[in-house]
């Protein structure tokens, strides 16, 4: 199946899950869903005692910051227009070349990957002649980008953190990120990465979560710093599928690990720890189990494109397991279409969580 519609004709939506699910408390190291302060306290009393939270006061400070979250995301598109609108106005880039996807930005190694899997007859097996599994189940390792463009991008990247443009983060988890929706990356390069070179790839290594209908994305940047971010706590990403490269710069230790997929305890689970190296991209499927380990010094940004399929996700929201009820939401928004009767009949994504 290929997705022939046009993205500027389709209609995107949110599931209403993003505003009260998967909230993210740092100190405690949980993700936890919150409606009411009723309906929170009886289901995360007794878990939050025994990750220390034991008074009345750090209580109120965990349902502070859970409804500064919740507000956060209510108030997201417009903010994020907000700041869309002023980093076009009055932001001057350092490298206007790198917000367009260029053959030449591309490791030889990977467009020769895309050339064997848009060839006929091209299998998942013959694939493997090309990339490398590994020990993590179905978790691929291959070169991505030249270093000559993760270079020149990182350098972009932090002209934009030292102006005084305003600064959108990914989501509660990364402190330091960027969105590049925001910055003007997605038409002329994430969008054409994603149709024209990863999902002849994806399509091959993952048809059973939408890997051939790849249908919109949401592309952010981390960064890990000393006194800053370090580690990326166990978490299942909003996607299908999702590709991870590893930017640069300098650093030591911090691999990435992973286990089951989010449906299996952690404590059936055996992970498994990957090295990241620098301009090679790790891809995986979105609801497998994953996390970053400290590093020990230096500075490492990633970048990250969670990929999306409206056929996928129109069935169960990943997020929250049911059926989606719909939000329409700006832009990609989170991927859903809405098929119903007196809906929108295109199909759609999204990019909010």
């Amino acid at each position: 199946m290929q997705c022939n519609e046009e993205p500027s004709r389709r209609t995107f939506y949110t599931c209403s899950c993003f505003y009260t699910d998967n909230i993210f408390l740092e100190e405690y190291k949980l993700h936890v869903r919150f409606t009411s302060e009723n309906q929170f306290k009886k289901e995360y009393h007794s878990i939050l005692g025994r990750l220390g939270c034991i008074t009345d006061v750090q209580l109120e400070s965990v349902l502070k910051k859970i409804k500064a979250e919740v507000e956060r995301r209510q108030q997201l598109c417009v903010k994020s227009a907000e700041r869309i609108a002023y980093i076009k106005e009055f932001y001057k880039p350092l490298h206007k070349q790198v917000y367009y996807l260029q053959v030449s930005y591309l490791a030889p190694e990977f467009l020769e990957i895309v050339k064997y899997c848009s060839s006929d007859g091209a299998t998942k097996e013959g694939l493997f002649d090309y990339i490398e599994p590994l020990a993590a189940q179905r978790v691929y390792r291959f070169p991505v980008f030249r270093e000559e463009f993760c270079r020149e991008l990182i350098e972009e990247l932090e002209h934009f953190e030292q102006s005084q443009a305003p600064k959108g983060r990914p989501n509660t988890m990364n402190n330091y990120g960027i969105l590049l929706n925001e910055l003007g990356f997605d038409e002329g390069f994430f969008t054409p990465l994603r149709e024209q070179f990863l999902q002849p790839v994806t399509r091959l290594l993952f048809p059973d979560c939408g890997g051939h209908c790849l249908d919109s994305h949401k592309a952010f940047v981390v960064k890990y710093a000393m006194l800053e971010d370090l580690e990326l706590s166990y978490h299942y990403d909003n996607a299908e599928v999702t590709l991870n490269v590893s930017l640069g710069k300098e650093f030591t230790e911090g691999n990435l690990y992973f286990g089951d997929m989010r449906m299996v305890p952690l404590s059936e689970s055996e992970c498994v720890e990957v090295e990241h190296r620098v301009a090679e991209g790790l891809l995986h499927r979105g609801q497998q189990m994953h996390g970053a380990l400290c590093i020990s010094s230096g500075q490492r940004w990633n970048l990250i494109v969670w990929m999306r399929s409206s056929e996928e996700r129109n069935k169960l929201c990943p997020m929250c397991g049911q059926k989606p009820e719909l939000v329409q939401a700006e832009g990609f928004a989170d991927g859903f279409t809405d098929h119903s009767p007196h809906g929108d009949t295109q199909k759609g994504s999204c990019v909010l969580n």
